[in-house]
């Protein structure tokens, strides 16, 4: 006879064991020791690819302890430069938690596009390659426990929510342990305020929760991880002289103070106490001896905040960052790429716009004049601004190492629907003015506002030449691209409108920084210098130098920086000056080769045999020194009235358009 043995649980050993359980520490969570044992770089990834090796990254090992448990701070903040590891960074921190001490984690993005890419391409490649998270995350799942934006680990103890800053919605309603701000410098304001903020009380509930802030700085004022680093402790990681052992941080300053611009493959720093060189040669020695130093250690506690450039990285050679330099130096937009990827320093702008009295006393005594192209302008563009009864334009000349001098400027009286306005416009894209040489030329490419009046323009520039006349539409976003094309929109009637590869956005607000940076210059051969010629009235450079970048108090009561109009003051000429800027970088100007340049000086800028000169053209080929100073153009009207009504009538401005 068989027996029936019924198997029962002792329920006081069951106690006990989750008794236990609760009241056993939690192993420790060591971010280092888990990069180490899990990371594992590629070839397509890294130079150095293989396991994690922290002597290679001696500076990322204090961060990875300040995001673990045993360090008491809250907030985590690290200012950086471009492609210097702090995805690896970020990585760790979020494959670490949810392996080691599983819990809700949040990573937030600058927008919902940006964090879609995110988990396609870095997320579910880390789970799927990493060991320890492949059998956790299996993603497999029907039931919504795995999706793009939302991961859950299999045992449900903890979860990964994507989210991008641009949508409240993903920022509510929900309680994290953890969270990494990534590229928090583009994170812009949404619906519901101040998506910084939002995300901050997402952990608010925990006091054992960690927020990580990481991004490359963009512009100050105004700079989201900038105003973080300085609220935390400002660690700078300082190594010792391999001559003399004093410890210091490499400072990009001590880098360009000792720059030898004809050997950038000499580029190195100098030791602030022996004054012997620090090459990169000495860097495998010396980081590994590296410790972090607080400029204000009394926020450690709370918030630990550093600041990590690209000297430090083997990544990155001291010749590359010289040669970022040499190629930046000049052009605003550039410098402020070098600033933020290389430097990892938020660019300081010039928001407020130079005075025009002092651009109008420069202009009055300039070696050219208006309505002619001085030596050296090889490439003419212009802007084209919309307005409802009239449309008013402005002709600026390039030359090498980014130079420009603006040439002329006027106003087509009617609205840009009208044929009147139309037939003037077209003969004004085919008027030639005369340059130093003797020759004529045209505009190479014209950039018209397509932004109020988008239907009736576009009708107009779709029966020019596709390798002459663009429309453009500015953009006010400080992370918006120089220039990028329109594909489709909507017109007022519903219907699809495709532009043939002929409509761009650009960014305004960038241009406008860069404008007012090499306005200032007064050195003609200066790189990014902008020439004024004589005989432009006062409102003219009202106009250009109409806007200011301030800081405003938006509607729900949080600091955002806009750039603000005179209210007296028209804008027009700004406009058209930034869209003929346009219409240069979509030409190619920013990348042209030498030998496109040389082509033009040889076409353009050389005087043909026996060509005739007559005295003013000689006066425009002779340097500043050897011309007569002009007598400054008076006012003729009051600076309010359009700036038609200003011109001087010895010399008619419109050339027979108005």
């Amino acid at each position: 006879m068989t027996q029936l043995v019924v198997q029962t649980a002792n329920a006081q050993r069951v106690a006990e064991e989750v008794l236990a359980e609760i009241w056993s520490p939690p192993p420790p969570v060591d971010y280092l020791a888990w990069a180490i044992d899990n990371i594992v770089f590629s070839e397509q990834e890294s130079k150095f690819h293989g396991p994690y090796n922290p002597t290679l990254f001696p500076y990322f090992s204090e961060i990875l302890r300040a995001l673990s448990p045993d360090d008491p701070c809250r907030i985590v903040t690290l200012r950086k430069s471009a492609q210097i590891g702090g995805t690896v960074l970020a990585n760790v921190f979020t494959g670490g938690s949810v392996d080691m001490d599983p819990g809700s984690f949040m990573f937030v993005h600058p927008t919902a596009d940006n964090a879609v890419r995110w988990s396609r391409m870095k997320l579910a490649p880390m789970l799927r390659g990493t060991a320890s998270l492949a059998a956790m995350f299996p993603m497999r799942s029907r039931d919504g426990s795995d999706s793009v934006l939302y991961k859950e680990r299999a045992d449900g103890r903890g979860s990964i929510l994507i989210s991008g800053a641009n949508s409240p919605a993903s920022l509510s309603q929900v309680t994290m342990k953890r969270q990494v701000q990534d590229d928090l410098s583009k994170w812009e304001m949404n619906l519901a305020g101040d998506p910084e903020t939002q995300a901050n009380s997402r952990s608010r509930g925990r006091s054992d929760a960690k927020i990580f802030k990481i991004s490359t700085p963009l512009i100050d004022p105004g700079c989201r991880i900038s105003a973080s680093f300085d609220d935390g402790s400002q660690e700078e990681f300082y190594i010792p002289c391999p001559h003399c052992e004093h410890m210091q941080a490499l400072e990009w300053e001590n880098m360009l103070a000792v720059l030898d611009e004809a050997q950038p493959e000499v580029a190195h720093f100098t030791c602030v106490e022996c004054g012997c060189e620090i090459h990169e040669h000495h860097r495998g020695a010396i980081l590994p001896r590296g410790e972090w130093r607080a400029n204000n250690p009394g926020a450690r506690r709370y918030h630990r905040s550093f600041d990590l450039w690209s000297a430090y990285s083997h990544l990155q050679p001291f010749e590359q960052i010289a040669r970022e330099y040499l190629a930046a130096k000049g052009v605003p937009s550039k410098e402020q790429v070098f600033f933020n990827d290389t430097v990892g320093r938020a660019y300081k702008t010039l928001g407020e716009a130079p005075p025009w009295e002092t651009l109008r006393d420069r202009g009055a005594v300039s070696f050219y004049q208006r309505g002619s192209i001085p030596a050296g302008g090889l490439l003419l563009t212009m802007g084209i601004d919309c307005q409802g009864d009239r449309v008013e334009w402005q002709a600026v000349v390039w030359g090498r190492d980014y130079r420009r001098w603006i040439v002329d400027a006027g106003v087509i009286q009617g609205h840009i629907s009208e044929e009147r306005c139309q037939t003037r416009l077209n003969a004004l894209i085919e008027q030639r003015w005369g340059n130093a040489a003797g020759n004529k030329i045209k505009p190479d490419r014209v950039a018209i506002d397509g932004n109020a009046y988008t239907e009736d323009v576009w009708s107009w520039v779709k029966g020019k030449p596709s390798s002459q006349v663009i429309m453009v539409r500015g953009v006010g976003s400080e992370t918006a691209p120089l220039i990028a094309m329109v594909k489709k929109e909507k017109s007022r009637t519903g219907k699809t409108l495709r532009y043939s590869k002929r409509f761009y956005n650009f960014a305004t607000s960038v241009l406008k920084m860069g404008l007012y940076r090499n306005i200032v210059r007064d050195d003609p051969l200066a790189r990014g210098f902008v020439g004024l010629p004589t005989g432009m009235e006062d409102e003219f450079y009202r106009q250009l130098t109409s806007e200011s970048r301030r800081a405003k108090q938006n509607k729900l009561g949080f600091t955002v920086y806009e750039w603000v109009k005179e209210p007296t003051v028209p804008n027009e000429m700004l406009d058209a000056h930034l869209q003929a800027e346009a219409a240069a970088i979509h030409y190619g100007i920013r990348g042209m080769p030498d030998a496109i340049w040389d082509r033009l000086e040889a076409e353009r800028d050389t005087p043909a045999k026996d060509q005739q000169f007559d005295f003013e053209d000689g006066l425009f080929a002779l340097p500043p020194a050897a011309v007569p100073q002009e007598t400054p153009v008076t006012d003729l009207q009051t600076a309010a009235q359009p700036v038609a009504k200003l011109t001087p009538p010895s010399r008619p401005r419109w050339r027979g358009y108005s």
